[in-house]
Formats: structure tokens, C-alpha cells, sequence
């Protein structure tokens, strides 16, 4: 018999960004009727706004709990061996980036179902894009210890490896105002740093400066809005 395919569905980053979702994205979704998923009810809301012309109730929707993902991977792909397209979403932006979707695919590989990843936006590399920071050599951290002497070290070891890659990381939205002070005070005035909150939103704001110059500058609120950041 011949195995279903897993298609890695690409969201919006927020809100107010459908524009981002490819037209080809979206004719994947008319035809899958089985998804994977971080949240039901946000997956809900997205296909809903991208149209999907069948009801949610017809829609067989996994949950993946984080606490338990891994005792139900393997149930939740059962019917892609029996030939049945199944959909992977991520809560935002692309399935297993920075996102628990990633167990799913390494299953997927290890059972010999086809993984087909689709265009959508990546916060990550939208950030590194509109950085003008070093595209060539750098690395994704997730996130920094949110304690303050653990995180001061964690910035001054990323800020050495700055001439030579460029560290990419993030935070919690509602400590990010914690996390750019600690930055402008620990770090070297010559470093380059880059805050990138809201990409793709009618809000976005993305702006690279050095150090010193950020100390000069009104950095906006940023509480609770996403937000990538970048030092190189």
C-alpha cells in the first residue's frame, strides 16, 4: 500500500498576516483532512482564515501535548502508513523550527513516510535577512537562561563568537524588556545588535545598531510582542 505523505504546514506569524501563507499552502489544505498540531484551537482559527472550504467538524485534529508528545507520535501517524495525507502545523511560523513538530518529521523519516515542507515565514531567517548581519555562518540558541548572572554570561560568550557568526536568539515577550537591558548593559558598545519584533505584522520593527547607539535611541514596547534577536 502505498504511504500517505506528512505536509509541514507553515502559519502566520500573528494576526493580520495571511498575505504571508503562499496560494499553494493553501491548496494543500483544502485536501488534508488530518493535522498534527501545537494547539487545536489555534490551528482552528487558522484554517479557518485560510479558507479552508470544508467544516472544522469533518477535520480530525492530534494535539501535541509536550509533557506526553512522544507516546502519541507514533499513534497519530498511523493512518500515513495506511496512505492518508496528514498535515503538520506549527503554533507559528514553520514546522520543526524552534517548534515540537520536529519528533513528528523524525518519525515520519523513520517509518518512510514522505516529509514535504512548504514556503512560509520564518521569523528566524526573516530576522537574519534584515539584519545585515553575517548570513554565512550563524546559530540559532532559542533561548537565553532567564536568570540574570546565567544570562549576562550566556551574552558575553555569544558576543565573543560575534565577528565570526552571528547568534540568533530569543525570549519570553513579556521579559523582553528584561532582556535588551541586559543586553545595553553588558555588552560591548562596538557590538552589533539587532531587534526584530512583529515581522511580517502591520507592527513590525526591525532596526540593527550598535550598542552605543541603542543607549541613544527610544526602543519602543516591546512587552509580550514577539521578538527575535541577533548580536554579531
Amino acid at each position: 500500500m502505498k504511504k500517505g505523505k506528512l505536509y509541514l504546514i507553515p502559519t502566520t506569524l500573528g494576526d493580520d498576516a495571511l498575505h504571508t501563507i503562499p496560494s499553494y499552502v493553501v491548496n494543500v489544505i483544502q485536501e488534508v483532512e488530518e493535522y498534527i498540531v501545537e494547539r487545536s484551537k489555534t490551528a482552528r482559527r487558522f484554517l479557518k482564515a485560510a479558507g479552508i472550504d470544508k467544516p472544522l467538524n469533518t477535520i480530525t485534529i492530534h494535539e501535541l501535548d509536550k509533557h506526553n508528545a512522544k507516546n502519541y507520535i507514533d499513534e497519530y501517524l498511523q493512518n500515513a502508513l495506511k496512505g492518508k495525507d496528514i498535515g503538520l502545523l506549527s503554533e507559528a511560523g514553520c514546522p520543526g523550527v524552534a517548534d515540537p513538530g520536529a519528533e513528528v518529521v523524525a518519525l515520519a523519516h523513520q517509518k518512510g513516510i514522505e516529509v514535504v515542507p512548504l514556503v512560509g515565514p520564518s521569523s528566524i531567517l526573516l530576522a537574519l535577512m534584515a539584519s545585515g548581519m553575517n548570513g554565512q555562518q550563524f546559530t540559532f540558541y532559542g533561548y537565553l537562561p532567564p536568570k540574570t548572572p546565567e544570562r549576562t554570561r550566556a551574552l558575553k560568550k555569544l558576543e565573543q563568537s560575534a565577528p565570526r557568526v552571528t547568534s540568533i536568539f530569543i525570549e519570553t515577550p513579556y521579559r523582553n524588556q528584561q532582556m535588551i537591558e541586559s543586553m545595553l548593559n553588558n555588552l560591548s558598545p562596538n557590538t552589533r545588535l539587532c531587534i526584530a519584533a512583529d515581522i511580517t505584522l502591520p507592527t513590525e520593527y526591525i532596526i540593527t545598531k550598535t550598542v552605543s547607539e541603542w543607549k541613544k535611541t527610544t526602543i519602543p514596547n516591546l512587552h509580550k510582542r514577539p521578538t527575535i534577536f541577533l548580536i554579531g
